[in-house]
């Protein structure tokens, strides 16, 4: 009866993995990296799930099986760290990978060695000479790698949400809180078999959670995108908050001398000295060609951003020497009528570029 249960929730996994396939290759919003990521994990996830399926079915067969309940465990125990490995590199839309990725990678492939010099001896799983699985005295060594991966997946998350600013970085934790106490629930109970549609579930909510987060990005400056701008602007709160507006002064004269490609990338130099300096008081938006505006909760910090960002983008101007200066105005968030305070900072910041101008 639990076997046939666990087969038609394997049936059900397989479905739920194969349209997350499909729709993670229709998807306009990934880039290639992005796909390669997720479709690898949910490849992982399936095969996995498969495997399992493989090894209740063999289990207890004649002799003869006894090679496949062996690889079916050990390709099932290797290759779950693999899943969160592969959830990370869907992370970061560059192109070049991390030092920190190279070393998980590295230390899958020796979790793998280990596992793999570990069958003779039955250290982390043992299949009887009659083809009967039991763990081994040292089945915490899967264990351990695999809620070190599901913390590196965890900590590379955080630090990525708050990178690209994200309010719902949060939701992280209860995720993450789940996949563990489903795991737990598994080992202390290995007849349940839930926990690959646990980890199924998991994959499909990360899917939103990340798509979610870079939906809300502008994808030249990595800052928070007009959409979002106006989206939060209608429900802030702040009582002595402020609205921050910045352009980049003689922006036309960099595209014209220097090319697009050099103006794009002032944009995004300039942009990450102003998340550098802003973001961590309030949110930063790109809300169109040269405009950037920073919702900061507090104006008391204005003053040390202000100072701090003045500061970043000297040191990037001796290595950038075309990198041209930027003005910028602040109004108080007095009001909900987000027209009014930005037109007012619109004003300041127009004020500050004439003074710029003379100042040349």
């Amino acid at each position: 009866m639990m076997n046939g249960y666990f087969y038609v929730l394997t049936t059900i996994d397989i479905f739920v993995l194969c349209f997350m396939c499909v729709l993670t290759r229709l998807s306009e919003s990934l880039n290639k990296k992005q796909k390669r990521g997720f479709l690898f994990a949910f490849g992982l996830i399936a095969l996995i799930s498969l495997l399992e399926v493989v090894t209740l079915k063999v289990d207890g067969l004649p002799k003869k099986f006894r090679w496949l309940n062996i690889v079916s465990n050990y390709l099932g125990f290797g290759l779950t760290p693999s899943v969160c490995i592969c959830l990370v590199y869907v992370l970061d839309k560059k192109t070049k990978l991390r030092w920190e990725f190279k070393l998980a990678i590295l230390c899958e492939i020796v979790y793998l060695l280990i596992l793999a010099l570990s069958i003779p001896s039955g250290l982390v799983f043992s299949v009887s000479q009659d083809n009967i699985y039991s763990r081994g005295p040292y089945f915490v060594i899967y264990i351990f790698a695999y809620f070190v991966s599901i913390l590196y997946l965890s900590l590379s998350t955080i630090f990525v949400s708050k990178q690209f600013q994200n309010r719902s970085k949060a939701l992280i934790y209860p995720l993450m809180i789940f996949l563990v106490a489903e795991t737990i629930i598994q080992i202390l109970v290995p007849d349940l078999h839930v926990s690959w549609l646990c980890v199924t579930l998991l994959s499909v909510l990360y899917f939103i959670y990340c798509s979610e987060m870079w939906n809300q990005l502008d994808g030249l400056t990595g800052l928070l995108n007009q959409n979002s701008f106006l989206n939060r602007s209608e429900e802030m709160n702040y009582t002595n908050g402020m609205l921050i507006v910045f352009d980049v002064d003689d922006f036309k004269h960099v595209n014209d001398v220097y090319g697009h490609v050099k103006g794009d990338l002032c944009l995004s130099i300039i942009s990450d000295c102003i998340k550098k300096a802003y973001a961590k008081y309030g949110y930063c938006y790109r809300v169109g060609g040269d405009e950037v505006c920073v919702l900061l909760k507090n104006s008391r910090n204005e003053e040390a951003c202000s100072a701090q960002f003045e500061s970043f983008i000297e040191k990037k101007r001796k290595k950038y020497n075309y990198l041209p200066s930027v003005s910028y105005g602040s109004a108080m968030l007095l009001t909900g009528d987000i027209v009014s305070v930005k037109d007012l900072a619109d004003q300041n910041m127009y004020l500050n570029k004439k003074k710029n101008k003379k100042q040349q």
